[in-house]
């Protein structure tokens, strides 16, 4: 009979781990496991009753979120051999476009660095520009270090592979006055009171503090959206999408894609400029 217990969670956790899996991965996988394992409360599991929760997700959910829950479920599954109970991913059509109310601008990130250089937050100023100027990941941020700045490029090691990315001159230049002002000899610039670098929930909620004064809508406001608007901005400027890709530490060019994406207005007016229509 296959049932889920927290042995078996705990048994799934320990091969995350070994997987070497990112913690937020391994976070996000028990979530989806522990929130199903409520949701089927001590039944069995059976792909009848995968298939009515997939239905479920798909009532509650966007389609994109369906899959990434779904993609959490079957890999449960392989992990206890349930191979019998895994079920498809949603087919979900490319977007070509990006969200134009999703999407940070240059204006609107500027006025988010105006609103913390009022709000008296150097860290945030610092950080925000870190991100955008470098385009690396939030879970990176801890491999700029004191050390870093002062050779002019970070060496990020993750998930068994390492790259450099480097640290542009006028950025290192204005991280080492905060450096000093802020006595850090070693280590990670951006870290807590308790010297722990910043995570990605603690940089959210600085960052949504700005929203109201910097005029900019929440939904805009995260830190990926610094990395993106590094991206588009890159981009729009050299067109050279290999190299980006490059930058950003991808092993596909089809993820660095995502990120030069154009708003729907972008093509409209490409498109009207072709001349093909008489007036």
């Amino acid at each position: 009979m296959k049932t889920i217990t927290n042995l078996l969670i705990e048994k799934y956790r320990e091969y995350l781990m070994n997987e070497e899996k990112a913690p937020a991965t391994i976070n996000k996988y028990i979530h989806d496991m522990l929130v199903f394992s409520a949701w089927i409360s001590g039944a069995e599991v059976t792909k009848t009753e995968v298939l009515k929760y997939k239905q479920q997700l798909i009532e509650e959910y966007a389609p994109a979120s369906v899959n990434s829950v779904i993609s959490s479920l079957n890999s449960f599954f392989v992990f206890n051999e349930w191979y019998d109970c895994r079920v498809k991913l949603l087919k979900i059509q490319k977007q070509i476009f990006a969200d134009k109310n999703k999407e940070l601008t240059k204006a609107e990130y500027s006025r988010l660095l105006t609103a913390a250089q009022k709000k008296k937050n150097q860290k945030l100023y610092y950080l925000m520009q870190t991100i955008c100027s470098s385009g690396i990941r939030i879970s990176e941020l801890k491999f700029v270090t004191a050390e870093a700045v002062k050779a002019k490029q970070a060496v990020i090691r993750c998930k068994g592979k390492t790259r450099i990315v480097i640290l542009p001159k006028q950025l290192c230049k204005i991280l080492k006055i905060y450096i000093k002002e802020n006595n850090i000899h070693n280590g990670p610039v951006f870290v807590t009171r308790s010297g722990k670098p910043l995570d990605r929930s603690n940089i959210w909620r600085l960052m949504k503090g700005l929203c109201e004064s910097a005029g900019v809508s929440k939904d805009k406001v995260f830190p990926h959206n610094l990395r993106h608007l590094f991206a588009r901005t890159y981009y729009s400027i050299q067109k050279d999408i290999v190299r980006l890709a490059d930058i950003l530490g991808h092993s596909s060019i089809n993820t660095t894609r995502i990120y030069t994406k154009e708003t729907g207005e972008i093509h409209r007016s490409q498109i009207q400029k072709l001349g093909l229509l008489r007036c």
